[in-house]
């Protein structure tokens, strides 16, 4: 078991899904629709909750879509940002600007995780990763640490594999 795994302590939900827990880890992936209204969900329950939630979104660039509209009624305890282009990402080959963009989200979830938000949202990031915009090994190198009273949503088609393995026992 490594050492991520030994630092998640999923704790009892009582009534609501963030009384007393340690962390929760939420790995959302499959082709379809739903995950990112899942992921949505948790963070405006959080808020709901008076916690603060931030989503990072890679990959994903467009202003018109809800979970981006509604910032400014939930602030300031949600918080969104959005690292991808206003049109869709060419999935057979996205383009070096997909890459450059995915690594600012990383570096913003870096900044996001020092500041302990109750809940983050990272939305595609499992696609990211699928795509090879960034490594298992900084994946976990950006949750070693941040686990404490976090509830941690990885969303998107496609994850890294040993990842998904490390967070099952």
């Amino acid at each position: 078991m490594s050492e991520l795994v030994q630092n998640i302590l999923v704790g009892v939900q009582q009534g609501s899904v963030l009384c007393d827990m340690t962390s929760l880890v939420y790995l959302y992936t499959g082709e379809g629709e739903g995950k990112t209204t899942n992921a949505i969900g948790l963070a405006v329950r959080a808020v709901g909750h008076g916690y603060r939630a931030v989503i990072i979104q890679f990959l994903k660039g467009r202003k018109d879509i809800g979970e981006y509209k509604i910032k400014e009624k939930l602030s300031p305890l949600y918080g969104i940002y959005q690292f991808g282009k206003e049109e869709f990402v060419n999935l057979i080959n996205p383009d070096a600007e997909c890459y450059r963009l995915a690594e600012e989200a990383l570096k913003q979830a870096e900044k996001t995780l020092e500041k302990k938000p109750r809940v983050l949202v990272l939305d595609e990031v499992n696609l990211a990763a699928a795509f090879g915009m960034w490594t298992e090994e900084k994946y976990l190198i950006l949750l070693t640490g941040h686990l404490k009273k976090l509830l941690l949503c990885l969303q998107g088609e496609g994850h890294p594999k040993n990842l998904s393995k490390e967070l099952i026992w």
